[in-house]
């Protein structure tokens, strides 16, 4: 029997130095080295995983005041670190490659944002716009109902609904080979049954057709001259259609419309998830903006487009010029996507850093439009578009889930009603 202890000292293998490449590097099997877990979290992670480190129970005043300890040091390195990209980032942002002709930091013009309130918000010449998707699964039938609301300081809204029924069981008299392909199809509708990436006609179908709907009420329902809309304008579920080549070519051809010709267009999202962006606008003052890209080169970062590989005759028109399905995202990203300005703003001291994104040519006041409405709500977010999402509750609250069980009680079908799982998506 082998001596376990050979080769060791006092029964342990000698240390192994990480330099010399006993973790593999960040593009081998383990990225995350030793070493970097270090230096973001100040600690060995084999510190970490001993449980003789580990606190017994919770000693609260312990625990407040390493936390007070680390959050006033952490907040400090911040204000040290703001106050540079103030003085230094700030001017170089305009000098960056592929930088729009405005890029950089600007104060907001108070007499700009006292034209906005009295001659666009409150007279009724900006509407803004939000959904909502509900789902009704039970194991007959599911039920995806899409609510979009529009909506102005004037009082003025409107609502539109849409709803798709997917059955499982189209017909009688199936044979075997059919039975066995209905179950599997039934077993493809649960997301937990499918590997990673392939949602099917689930999550990425279903925020497509909601984002679709909300631009598409923004450009043929609206009536305003500027319309404020949620998130990215272009999202990665628009841009590739949810997998569907179909829904890919009508939303792009929507998109342009929008940005393209109407221009006249801000769309505000939540706090960024780029942490550069979100580091540039906790830098930024209440009432301040900070133009620092465009949408293209955001995208680009995650579109590899190999998605659509249909045959040679399988062509698309783009202003009466044939343009293959592998040609057209690239086309739309350099066409359009490159005119989109991102930018972040802070409304009000409270306000967290958002994003807005706005054709270049109209930068300037979206920029101003977007904080003329944010600064309306002490928390400064877009006033226009809580109404919007407000209605949208109102309305589509939970009327899909008593249509839906009280259709199954007419139909004798009591349990499956009581059965059915619910669910909103945003």
């Amino acid at each position: 029997m082998a001596d376990r202890g050979a080769g060791t000292t006092n029964g342990e293998c000698p240390a192994i130095t990480e330099p010399d490449g006993f973790l593999p590097s960040e593009n081998e099997v383990f990225p995350i080295s030793g070493r970097r877990f270090q230096e973001e979290f100040d600690e060995d992670i084999r510190a970490t995983l001993d449980l003789n480190t580990w606190s017994v129970g919770s000693d609260l005043h312990q625990e407040y005041r390493r936390i007070e300890r680390e959050v006033g040091e952490a907040e400090r390195l911040e204000c040290i670190q703001e106050k540079k990209i103030r003085q230094e980032l700030f001017p170089l942002l305009a000098k960056l490659p592929n930088m729009p002709p405005n890029a950089g930091a600007h104060q907001a013009d108070p007499e700009a944002i006292r034209a906005i309130h009295r001659g666009l918000l409150f007279n009724g010449g900006v509407e803004a716009c939000d959904g909502t998707i509900q789902i009704h699964d039970s194991l007959p039938l599911t039920i995806y109902q899409i609510g979009v609301s529009l909506v102005s300081y004037r009082g003025d809204q409107g609502t539109w609904a849409q709803r798709l029924f997917r059955r499982d069981l189209r017909q009688k008299g199936a044979e075997v080979e059919e039975w066995i392909e209905f179950l599997e199809r039934r077993a493809n509708r649960d997301p937990s049954t499918r590997p990673p990436g392939e949602e099917g006609l689930g999550a990425l179908v279903q925020k497509a057709l909601l984002d679709y709907a909300e631009r598409a009420i923004l450009l043929r329902r609206s009536q305003s001259v500027w319309r404020i809309g949620h998130g990215n304008p272009i999202t990665y579920e628009l841009l590739t259609g949810g997998g569907n080549l179909e829904l890919m070519v009508e939303a792009t051809r929507m998109l342009r419309e929008l940005l393209e010709n109407h221009q006249k267009v801000v769309f505000i999202s939540n706090e960024p998830r780029d942490r550069l962006f979100l580091t540039i606008g906790q830098a930024l003052r209440p009432m301040e903006y900070a133009i620092v890209g465009r949408l293209d080169d955001r995208l680009k970062t995650w579109i590899h487009q190999e998605r659509f590989t249909a045959g040679p005759s399988a062509m698309l028109s783009w202003d009466e010029e044939c343009v293959s399905p592998a040609e057209w995202i690239p086309r739309f990203l350099e066409r359009v996507a490159s005119k989109i300005v991102v930018g972040v703003f802070r409304a009000t001291l409270l306000a967290p850093t958002q994003v807005f994104y706005a054709h270049e040519d109209h930068s300037e006041i979206a920029a101003h439009l977007a904080l003329a409405d944010c600064m309306l709500r002490e928390q400064g977010t877009s006033l226009l578009l809580g109404i919007a999402r407000h209605v949208c509750d109102s309305v589509f609250g939970d009327n899909l889930e008593m249509l839906a069980s009280s259709a199954y009680a007419a139909a004798g079908a009591y349990r499956r009603g009581f059965s059915a799982r619910s669910r909103r998506i945003r």
